[in-house]
């Protein structure tokens, strides 16, 4: 799941429209923003298998501590208490917490059983759904279309940068996710790793849309 993480963040703005889109891209892809920092420690490994799946040739056979069920309710706590502490805002808080979790619940529907249950590594889960190239476009385009739609419903530009910045953006994201289904396995763990950690720029990104744009309900 690339592209349906971000859907949740787009998406998420309607419930929280005072949290930045940013803090909402970050919330949704904590788990991968933190997973090539540990593969670059690390901590966490991973390896080329071109059959792995029909979707992608990436075998996550090692990453109990950004992907793992436990994992992911100890990092949704983390981040959500730490809104909490800084914005005093309950609401906004929760969504930002179920946006971590929400990345465990889609890369459940289509990862192989690869995500474990917690460090110990010694249950895994996942429906598979990459298994199949034309289930996994119909479910991640329709997520990120609907979550476009719910944004634009949310948020208007306040000026040119707003509407142009979003836009762009959508479109970098949908061309990166084409070209990781479609093109070639990536050359070495060390350039996933490395493209991994340029994910960063996406939320770098939000943030500055989201001050170009105003949100449409209190």
């Amino acid at each position: 799941m690339f592209i349906g993480h971000y859907a949740v963040a787009l998406a998420a703005k309607r419930a929280a429209p005072k949290v930045s889109l940013g803090t909402l891209f970050l919330s949704a892809q904590l788990a991968d923003l933190l997973w090539p920092l540990f593969l670059l420690l690390g901590v966490e490994h991973v390896r080329i298998a071109p059959s792995n799946t029909a979707v992608t040739p990436i075998d996550f056979y090692d990453y109990p501590i950004s992907h793992s069920l436990v994992g992911s309710i100890v990092w949704s706590f983390t981040l959500g208490l730490l809104y909490y502490a800084m914005r005093r805002e309950k609401r906004s808080a929760s969504i930002i917490a179920l946006s971590v979790f929400s990345h465990w619940i889609l890369d459940f529907l289509t990862h192989r059983p690869d995500l474990p249950l917690g460090f110990g590594r010694n249950t895994y889960f996942g429906l598979g759904l990459w298994n199949s190239v034309a289930g996994t476009l119909v479910l991640e385009l329709a997520l990120f279309i609907a979550g476009v739609i719910v944004y634009l419903q949310t948020t208007v530009a306040k000026d040119r940068s707003g509407s142009y910045g979003f836009w762009a953006l959508t479109v970098i994201l949908a061309v990166i996710y084409f070209g990781n289904i479609f093109g070639p396995p990536p050359p070495s763990e060390f350039a996933i790793a490395i493209a991994g950690n340029a994910s960063w720029l996406f939320v770098l990104w939000a943030y500055w849309i989201d001050r170009h744009r105003n949100p449409l309900t209190n």
